[in-house]
């Protein structure tokens, strides 16, 4: 599994050291030279907008939720449309990207009305694969929905993804936080579990109808959704989802797999951590990829193509 992703749980210590090294926007020198960015498609104001507590964690979808709302009612980020993505530390509202992806618990409705203020969309950032310990809503998973430990991520299990009928209200009640914050769109995480080494056993078709009621929820509640990395099946999932969230394709050669997206005049917002910005830059303007290059710890530092 090549899956990255910053640990929250250290956003106090990656705020002491952000403090220190973000007096200068992060884009200042950047983006220079930088090609113009793609318009920002938005056809309805975000609902929730205004300042709100989180949804109860084991709420269930409302009966005016039942009916998904038509796609020209939802934000659709079109291919080369620049994003930030930050999940570590306070989130630095001034880097100058019309798309910002920032954790849903972690921030508060405040941050993301700050952010269409400054003219952002806001996507948000769920683990949706996996249970971590230190979420507000970790007492709601059930012990036997836990499988084997995700190496690396301390604190962290894959999920039985089998059982919707036990997780579709969790990621129900996770997407309506998202909602009620005023976020326009939804990135679930750990998509591709029936890829790794879980504890269950997975198939492909048991993520198909994962990741499929993962966009259905997010569509219920006129929220836009990526499909995170899972290159394997984007050629089933890409008219499920609204864009996609990709790491590293350009390392691993697999870029040309995110091509069904821009087809479909879809965003496909891609990171590398390791390569330098002059060994993906090329690839990624070349397939339409909205393309940067983020630490590990994916604090606000960005050097997008």
């Amino acid at each position: 599994m090549r899956r990255r992703r910053a640990r929250v749980a250290l956003a106090g210590m990656l705020a002491l050291l952000l403090a220190g090294c973000s007096s200068a926007s992060p884009d200042a020198d950047d983006e220079a030279g930088a090609e113009p960015d793609a318009e920002v498609s938005a056809t309805a104001t975000p609902s929730g907008a205004g300042p709100s507590a989180a949804a109860p964690s084991g709420a269930t979808p409302s009966a005016s939720d039942a009916t998904p709302r038509p796609a020209g009612d939802r934000w659709q980020p079109r291919p080369g449309t620049r994003w930030q993505w930050q999940l570590g530390g306070k989130v630095d509202t001034s880097v100058d990207a019309p798309v910002y992806d920032i954790d849903g618990f972690e921030n508060s409705a405040q941050v993301v009305a700050e952010l269409h203020a400054r003219g952002r969309k806001v996507i948000c950032y769920i683990n949706a694969g996996a249970w971590e310990d230190f979420r507000p809503d970790q007492e709601k998973f059930p012990k036997p929905l836990l499988g084997k430990k995700n190496k690396g991520w301390d604190g962290e299990k894959w999920l039985d993804i089998r059982r919707l009928d036990v997780l579709r209200p969790l990621m129900a009640a996770r997407m309506d936080m998202c909602r009620q914050k005023g976020f326009d769109a939804v990135e679930p995480d750990l998509t591709e579990g029936f890829r790794n080494g879980t504890g269950f056993p997975l198939t492909a078709a048991h993520q198909l109808a994962f990741n499929r009621m993962l966009a259905t929820l997010a569509h219920e509640r006129g929220l836009a959704i990526g499909l995170k990395n899972d290159l394997e099946q984007i050629p089933e999932l890409a008219r499920d989802f609204d864009f996609a969230v990709n790491e590293q394709c350009a390392q691993y050669g697999e870029c040309e797999k995110l091509t069904p997206f821009v087809k479909q005049n879809k965003a496909v917002f891609h990171v590398e951590y390791d390569l330098d910005p002059g060994d993906f830059c090329t690839t990624g303007k070349r397939l339409g990829l909205s393309s940067m290059k983020k630490k590990l710890e994916l604090d606000a530092w960005r050097r997008p193509c």
